[in-house]
């Protein structure tokens, strides 16, 4: 049954991605309701193998592939929900991509995680972690969209993916509404973090802390740039890709190394 649902979830997304992408040359194309609705579809189902790998008999499975699948189900999640206020819909090659690849590997890879029971308290903080994470990652993919919108308008093109985006203005607006959310949500993970983890600076997760405070620190200093200096464009490009690059450092380095390298 996993298999199967898996396999048609996959098929779902990358069939409503290869959509989106020929919507690209095409910008009175008006398969964008059909686009949303395959990827709901993808997303209910996608969300029975989430729930299906990560809850095993004896507690929670959070190993690198099923926690990879459980974010990237939370991105198209946030992002489908997003799209019917904002003009968000090229997000969807990438995120639907993207958890077409974390469910393959959820479901068919081998497991990697410790099973274990999470107390309440840890469980809120996990929660959090993964949302702003989650939002992280759909800001990261709209600054890409972004920079590659503003080094096209440089050039002067105008026909493909310039024709399907938002003013450049409104793109960053909604970079910024990204990264304020996905910040205000870190904070709270952070500091729900030291309420909860034992110890946060023990020797097995004291790097995933130090990344996460620093990447937090980056963010921080973009959106303090934003409200006084005025930064915009590329500088915001840099900061967004350079803070989720520490994220994901923060979330998978350690867990790669951990369960498959040096397991393997």
């Amino acid at each position: 049954m996993l298999s199967a649902t898996t396999v048609i979830a996959m098929t779902v997304y990358m069939g409503a991605a290869w959509l989106q992408w020929q919507r690209l040359s095409t910008p009175t194309d008006n398969r964008g309701r059909l686009i949303r609705t395959l990827g709901s579809l993808a997303f209910v189902v996608h969300g029975y193998t989430v729930y299906s790998v990560l809850h095993v008999p004896d507690g929670i499975d959070l190993g690198t592939f099923r926690v990879g699948s459980l974010i990237a189900w939370v991105v198209v999640g946030i992002l489908l929900a997003s799209s019917l206020r904002q003009k968000l819909d090229n997000l969807f090659i990438g995120a639907f991509s993207m958890a077409a690849v974390t469910a393959g590997l959820a479901a068919f890879a081998p497991d990697t995680g410790d099973h274990r029971i999470y107390s309440g308290g840890l469980v809120i903080h996990i929660l959090l972690s993964l949302l702003a994470y989650s939002i992280f990652t759909l800001a990261a993919l709209h600054a890409l969209v972004l920079s590659r919108q503003e080094k096209m308008l440089k050039q002067h093109h105008t026909r493909g993916l310039l024709n399907s985006l938002p003013p450049l203005q409104i793109m960053e607006r909604l970079l910024f509404e990204m990264l304020w959310c996905g910040f205000i949500l870190l904070s709270v993970a952070l500091i729900t973090g030291f309420f909860f983890v034992e110890d946060l600076f023990a020797q097995h997760i004291v790097h995933k802390t130090v990344l996460s405070i620093v990447a937090w620190l980056v963010y921080a200093v973009l959106l303090a740039g934003r409200l006084i200096l005025g930064w915009r464009s590329q500088t915001a490009v840099r900061w967004t890709l350079g803070g989720f690059i520490l994220l994901m450092l923060a979330f998978f380095g350690s867990k790669i190394v951990v369960e498959i390298l040096l397991k393997g």
